[in-house]
């Protein structure tokens, strides 16, 4: 293969109309392999001189991909690779460097994403404005291209993780914020002349808006949706705050965005500039209500209430996707949406509303089934401000709902403490005309049963039957001591007798079952220690002992005992509340 200097010298002063097919194929390759051996320098040197322009202009484009990818490996020091391919840039026609570039970026090795998009970007934005008008369509390529590219990328979790960016998407983030700055600024500028001598514009300067939007959406839901912001120094959070300005900025209101965007489920069909994606949106009301960026944009005409509304149906997607982040996502948005709100004001109608059904199921399933605690917790806190929210017909059809469907003890405890905390004074000010008379007794009727009736496994049912029994205790002394009427006290007296006797049955099946649980573990812990030292006299290996109850095999000994020995002592708090309430409707009927 000839020499790289030969074929400078050959083709040196030749004009690019004159190459054959054949000799700029030859030229490109020996200028690869020029690349690929280091001696860039040479090649950058042949570039800029002024007598190798015509050779330049015939082969440049074949030149442009060995030299981008020279860069991306980052074997060598890239200062002349990149020296050469800006020289090329800035001298070759655009439209053909477009092509290429775009070309490059959709087939990027995927390997090297980060890098390729990181070192392509910019050079795209210069191509795109030496192109001028007309480019709408360009700009919108390009960002699709690299979007499409950078989703492709692992999120980091940890902010360490975020910090040594080994995959490039930090990096990418930023490179897409400075590449799509001076199109926005074109809006804006186009914008600003609308109506005056260039209102032809108009069109073109929509196009380049829709793009824009819609390349600020697609970062909303990748990477910004699964990405944790890791305080304000994070490349995230600023990649955030780039795009909660750049929308406002082009006449894209956040609350248009927000609330007046069909949801694009059971609508009328939508276009696609006008049905962005929900999770996008959900991730901007997130960054606005939680993290408050760009707050200061949103105005204050929207109430509470209205806000609550539209963003429970972004909690409800976010809880459709079991990954922390989206969990983490919907919680804070729905706690920050509910504090806004005055205690006690939502009226029973909202719980017409889809989301107002489906969000509490949903948190129910986190605080019941999540496998991390931290999220369970903030389940179990979100879950109570909602219940805190409710106006007293609110929280009686509530709290009837979650009886009939939670189907899970400490749920069914949580709502009972409430009901209780309905009826007192002290705790709720004043009671509620939903939560006293033949309101409270048709809630009673639901409360004071056991699910199973006598074959009610007491210790699973723990919390709803210590919650109840501590409601019933304590509305016997309440109607006691004010010595309400005869029919209030004959009905709890009723209700009470019948829980009481069932309970009864239960205590005592329970008693009987874990009783001889107990007693059979410390038989086997008997037996097995008198099998280890059997053994150890016989030298013999020790053969395994079974518990019968395979729920608790899975434990060690130790736990077994303490479940057991805990089961015992809470039957007989149970059977203490019974015994007090059984002592309260005797003295009152003394």
């Amino acid at each position: 293969m000839p020499k790289f200097q030969d074929v400078v010298q050959k083709w040196r002063n030749t004009p690019a109309h004159k190459f054959r097919q054949k000799d700029r194929e030859l030229c490109i390759q020996i200028g690869s392999a020029c690349i690929d051996q280091g001696e860039t320098a040479k090649v950058l040197d042949f570039i800029k001189e002024e007598q190798n322009q015509g050779i330049v202009k015939a082969l440049g484009l074949g030149l442009l991909q060995p030299l981008v990818r020279e860069i991306v490996r980052r074997r060598r020091n890239p200062v002349h690779c990149e020296a050469a391919v800006s020289h090329l840039v800035q001298t070759l026609k655009p439209k053909e460097l477009f092509d290429n570039l775009l070309g490059q970026l959709e087939d990027c090795d995927p390997g090297a994403i980060g890098e390729t998009v990181i070192c392509l970007l910019p050079l795209l934005k210069t191509v795109l404005l030496r192109l001028g008008g007309g480019k709408g369509q360009s700009v919108g390529a390009v960002l699709e291209a690299a979007q499409k590219q950078v989703s492709r990328l692992p999120v980091p979790y940890t902010r360490q993780q975020e910090k040594v960016d080994a995959h490039g998407l930090s990096r990418c983030c930023t490179a897409l914020l400075d590449f799509i700055q001076p199109f926005v600024e074109e809006v804006k500028k186009g914008d600003s002349k609308k109506g005056g001598p260039s209102a032809a514009k108009g069109p073109a300067n929509d196009e380049l808006r829709a793009d824009i939007v819609q390349f600020c959406m697609m970062g909303l839901r990748e990477p910004l949706l699964q990405a944790v912001l890791q305080g304000r120094n994070s490349s995230f959070w600023t990649f955030a705050t780039g795009i909660m300005a750049i929308l406002p900025a082009i006449e894209k209101p956040l609350p248009v965005l927000l609330f007046y965007q069909p949801m694009g489920k059971g609508e009328e069909p939508i276009s696609k500039a006008a049905s962005y994606s929900v999770e996008s949106r959900a991730c901007l009301a997130y960054l606005l209500f939680v993290q408050l960026i760009a707050m200061e944009t949103f105005p204050a005409i929207f109430c509470p209430v209205f806000v609550l509304q539209c963003n429970m149906d972004y909690v409800k997607l976010l809880f459709t996707r079991k990954d922390e982040s989206w969990l983490t996502k919907g919680l804070d948005l729905c706690e920050k949406s509910l504090e806004r709100v005055e205690d006690s004001s939502l009226p029973v109608e909202i719980l017409e509303l889809r989301a107002f059904y489906t969000v509490p199921q949903n948190l129910v399933e986190i605080m019941t089934v999540c496998p991390m605690k931290h999220l369970k917790t903030r389940g179990l806190h979100v879950f109570q401000l909602f219940i805190d929210k409710l106006n007293g017909e609110a929280k009686h059809r509530f709290f009837r709902c979650m009886l009939k469907t939670s189907h899970h003890a400490g749920v069914e405890g949580i709502v009972i403490k409430n009901t209780k905390n309905q009826v007192d004074p002290a705790k709720c000010g004043k009671v509620s005309c939903w939560f006293s008379g033949e309101h409270l007794l048709s809630m009673l009727q639901l409360i004071l049963s056991l699910p199973q009736g006598p074959q009610t496994d007491l210790l699973q049912g723990m919390d709803r039957v210590m919650e109840s029994l501590n409601l019933l205790r304590f509305l016997l002394i309440k109607e006691k001591e004010q010595s309400s009427s005869k029919s209030m006290w004959a009905e709890l007296c009723k209700l009470s007798d019948s829980y009481r006797k069932v309970l009864r049955v239960c205590l005592s099946m329970s008693r009987t079952y874990y009783s001889s649980e107990l007693k059979t573990l410390r038989e086997n812990q008997k037996n097995k220690a008198k099998e280890i030292r059997e053994a150890l006299k016989l030298k013999k290996p020790v053969r395994e002992i079974n518990v019968r109850d395979e729920k608790l095999s899975n434990m060690s000994a130790v736990e077994q005992h303490q479940v057991l020995q805990c089961a015992m002592v809470t039957f007989d708090l149970m059977d203490s509340l019974v015994v007090r309430i059984e002592e309260l409707t005797e003295d009152r009927a003394t």
